[in-house]
């Protein structure tokens, strides 16, 4: 089938009245899914799995799609205007995102957020329809010793978020390894500081730790005696918040920020496990390290919204590339589509682009229209959730801690998640008091159980000979990435005594 007829079938499939329609309600759904604290992009998608057991397979991953990609956006919305991340990709919003909505410039941040989720998305999505097979044939080159390369690149990084306070970043990364090592261990089953606890023997689950150190944290701030109290005049925004799409000006100042961290945050995505919460991460501080003035990062600025939100929504392609041509998941989120279709009898692999192209031209024309189509509709749920701002703090930080709590128990239904929320809540206090990074934690829960997992592989195939690990004939790609980590980890010491050097 020529590219022509591949496009005229997946617009014929997306543009039916109903199907068009069914889209629209997907978006509206996955927008609010993700804007509500707690409910992943994942866990979006699995709710929505209820409505598709009486669709065809086409329309079910054309709606599971739209849901998919607008939850990733909508997270954004909760990120800028209460410090919550609503999906785990979107925490790297809240750096710049809030202090943005502090200042009153909530509205140009939300459109800045806005801009570029469309952005990552389609070009995610035309990255999808293009280049699925070679992106595909290229991940599947990844083996242990390169996926641990990528996890401990992105670990790395911990060097770059925040130049002032290098020490402190690095223990907050520590102690974020730490909490990925509860839990019994991926390869030998041996359990590690659960203490007797059954809860603990699946881990620490990150959705409660990342609403308990946003979240919860940012409600005890608020309610310091010692603080003024937000009220219905003074508050972020007012409640009157209104999305301002950024000026052609400020577009051209970030394009090559959009760009790269929707090339980027797309071949993440293809990553088997990796996903948009490391690509954001990722991006993020690569562009704290690209930029001219990285000291302004974390003090709200546009750039860091368009970082985070092109590369969380690139990935959302970028997953799809392997569960399509493949039959892999490159996500979390891929995965419960997976489930879906499998349920249907459909036989995902190599076979159905070339038997069945139709699922390939409608998942690709279904995140075109989401990409576009969700732009409006997040404008219209962003002055919905704004309103809410106008309340007084000693009505809402009760609000927001009751989303928090049910939020948590939502992820699993248990009730442990809540009391590690609360753990979280507390230490992300500490941490604020003795000046820690709450980011560098998260990403240190985030990458830890990847990078362990892989390390382990790689060190039982190479039969227990690191240097065969990160050989450069044997594995190039996981060679050159060791060299960029161990470079990223030095860069602190030496760029000091280069720059002392040429003063």
């Amino acid at each position: 089938m020529s590219m022509g007829q591949l496009l005229a079938s997946g617009a014929a499939a997306v543009f039916s009245p109903s199907m068009f329609l069914m889209v629209c309600v997907a978006i509206v759904l996955g927008t609010v899914f993700g804007a509500l604290p707690g409910v992943s992009a994942t866990m979006a998608v699995a709710l929505g799995l209820t409505f598709t057991y009486t669709m065809q397979p086409i329309p079910a991953i054309v709606f599971l799609t739209a849901i998919y990609c607008s939850s990733i956006t909508g997270g954004s919305i909760t990120a800028i205007l209460f410090k919550i991340p609503g999906v785990p990709s979107s925490a790297p919003t809240t750096f710049d995102g809030y202090p943005m909505a502090q200042r009153g410039e909530a509205g140009k941040a939300l459109g800045v957020a806005l801009l570029a989720s469309a952005f990552g998305g389609l070009v995610s999505a035309i990255a999808m329809f293009l280049l699925s097979q070679p992106l595909t044939a290229a991940a599947l080159q990844f083996g242990p010793s390169d996926l641990f390369a990528v996890t401990f690149l992105g670990l790395s990084i911990l060097t770059c978020l925040d130049s002032d306070h290098i020490l402190t970043c690095i223990i907050s990364g520590l102690i974020g390894l730490l909490l990925a090592c509860i839990g019994q261990d991926k390869m030998y089953a041996v359990q590690r500081l659960t203490f007797g606890s059954k809860q603990l023997f699946a881990g620490v689950e990150m959705i409660p730790v990342l609403i308990g150190l946003f979240a919860i944290t940012e409600v005890f701030n608020q309610t310091n005696p010692k603080k003024h109290r937000m009220s219905a005049e003074d508050g972020v925004g007012g409640g009157a918040v209104n999305t301002k799409m950024p000026s052609l000006a400020e577009i051209l100042s970030i394009k090559w920020t959009l760009i790269r961290c929707s090339v980027v945050g797309t071949v993440v995505g293809i990553l088997p496990g990796a996903g948009a919460t490391i690509a954001s991460f990722m991006c993020y501080t690569m562009e704290t390290k690209l930029s001219k003035y990285p000291e302004k990062f974390g003090t709200g600025i546009i750039d860091g919204i368009a970082a985070s939100e092109a590369s969380n929504n690139a990935a959302t392609g970028g997953a799809m590339v392997p569960l399509l041509s493949l039959g892999i998941p490159g996500g979390n989120a891929a995965a419960v589509m997976m489930s879906a279709l499998t349920l249907k009898g459909v036989q995902l692999g190599p076979l159905l682009l070339t038997q069945q192209p139709t699922y390939l031209s409608a998942t690709f024309m279904s995140m075109i229209v989401t990409n576009i189509l969700m732009v409006i509709v997040a404008m219209g749920i962003a002055k919905v959730f704004a309103q809410i701002l106008a309340i007084p703090y000693y009505y809402l930080g009760p609000i927001i801690v009751m989303l928090a709590l049910i939020g948590s128990y939502a992820n699993q239904m248990a009730i442990a998640d809540v009391q590690i929320m609360v753990i979280a809540g507390v230490l992300g206090l500490l941490v604020k008091v003795c000046h820690f990074n709450s980011a560098a934690i998260v990403l240190g829960l985030v990458l830890g159980s990847m990078c362990e997992q892989n390390f382990s592989r790689a060190y039982l195939m190479s039969k227990a000979n690191i240097f065969a690990m990160f050989s450069p004939v044997q594995h190039p790609i996981a060679f050159v990435l060791i060299i960029a980590c161990i470079a990223l980890l030095v860069s602190p010491v030496v760029m000091p005594l280069i720059r002392k050097k040429k003063a």
